[in-house]
């Protein structure tokens, strides 16, 4: 059994073949990229008006209208002092104008332009090159594409960007007691949630997963399951069958399968009975088949390895520190990840902490961290990561 701390450093420090794709900007939110992006050019790329209004030559309060730039207009008006242009937002600024002033505080009559007061030098012309300056650093190697870094590259007249690829995942459950929701089911049977569960995690955070099977608690139908999903996968995800009971039969299958063990059971709860492994460039993690237990070890565990797989520059949901809300006491005999839920006022460690029992997360939206016979008192900062 190894430490959290250990555990996340063998995740970490798994070596990866990287690959890359060539993708439409439209299709490459989420995705991380795989080579810098330097400015092709200074942006804005002209000097241009941040305002409707007049483009004036020299500081005065009275002009003469000598024309119209409208935004796209290519003409280059060569202005004389005491002449304006009326100009509209984006429209490329004269080269010797002094300043825009908006049309809210100028008055006209006929050609005659009157302002309301004194224009300052440069008023609302937003410079060339004021944003970013041609050859600069514009996103570095490993940022993840959000809608405005997507806006940005647009701006920059890149319609295809070199990413990371994501991982092809698979997922299989196991359990002779699981039945699938919209189906009868029996005395001792339940209906499987983890794969809904783990999906929907997966989704949420920019991964989807390729293949679902449910297989019962049979040794070589396990097994070959593996087998079949490690043809094509990059990533294996098993839910349950992984403890040490009699019909627990994922970590013999794996060895089989030729995945090598990098670590087996964490000192933490939930999820103790935690599997990672790796054959070649691909990566299993069996979690325990308990709900909670399962998607608190995506969280912590696989989330990392699958942000590291597709080339993120930071790994794994970043730590917070808030006010507890009332005491606590850990009474757990290993460190404990808590279902919690953070408002305005601090967080509150709810009830319902079973490793079996998901209507706390549900609804929380956090875990919060605690050490083996680590206490608070109402007020006390507690780490915690935000899973919703």
């Amino acid at each position: 059994m190894i430490s959290i701390e250990e555990a996340l450093n063998c995740i970490e420090s798994q070596q990866n073949i990287f690959k890359t794709e060539v993708k439409p900007l439209q299709e490459v939110l989420g995705f991380a990229l795989s080579e810098d992006i330097l400015a092709p050019f200074d942006m804005p790329a002209f000097d241009n008006s941040a305002m409707d209004g007049y483009a004036l030559c020299g500081l005065h309060q009275q002009y003469t209208i000598v024309g119209e730039i409208a935004a796209g207009d290519t003409s280059n008006f060569v202005l004389e002092d005491g002449d304006a242009v009326r100009i509209f937002t984006g429209a490329k600024v004269p080269a010797n104008a002094s300043a825009v002033m908006m049309q809210e505080k100028t008055k006209v009559e006929g050609v005659n332009l009157f302002l309301d007061e004194m224009p300052k030098a440069g008023l609302s012309i937003r410079k060339k090159g004021a944003e970013l300056q041609k050859g600069q650093l514009v996103l570095q190697k490993g940022h993840v594409l959000n809608p405005s870094s997507m806006g940005l590259i647009a701006s920059l007249g890149m319609d295809k960007v070199k990413v990371f690829s994501k991982p092809r995942i698979h997922m299989i459950t196991t359990g002779n007691e699981l039945v699938k929701p919209g189906q009868p089911k029996l005395e001792g049977q339940i209906y499987e949630s983890n794969s809904f569960a783990i999906a929907g995690a997966l989704e949420q955070f920019g991964f989807q997963c390729a293949q679902q099977q449910q297989v019962k608690d049979d040794f070589e139908e396990t097994k070959k399951s593996i087998q079949k999903s490690m043809e094509t996968c990059d990533v294996l995800i098993l839910s349950g069958g992984i403890s040490v009971g009699d019909y627990d039969f994922v970590k013999q299958s794996l060895e089989e399968n030729g995945v090598q063990e990098l670590f087996y059971k964490v000192f933490q709860k939930p999820g103790k009975p935690l599997y990672f492994g790796r054959r070649g460039d691909q990566f299993v993690f069996a979690l325990p088949g308990n709900p909670a237990s399962s998607l608190t070890c995506f969280f912590i565990y696989v989330l990392p390895l699958l942000q590291k797989w597709s080339g993120h520059s930071n790994l794994g949901l970043p730590w917070y520190a808030f006010p507890l809300q009332h005491t606590y006491e850990n009474k757990f005999d290993r460190p404990s990840f808590l279902k919690a839920r953070i408002a305005s006022d601090g967080v509150e460690i709810l009830d319902g902490q079973g490793s079996s029992m998901i209507q706390s997360m549900a609804l929380g939206n956090a875990l919060a961290f605690v050490e083996l016979g680590q206490n608070f008192k109402k007020g006390d900062l507690i780490k915690c990561k935000l899973i919703s």
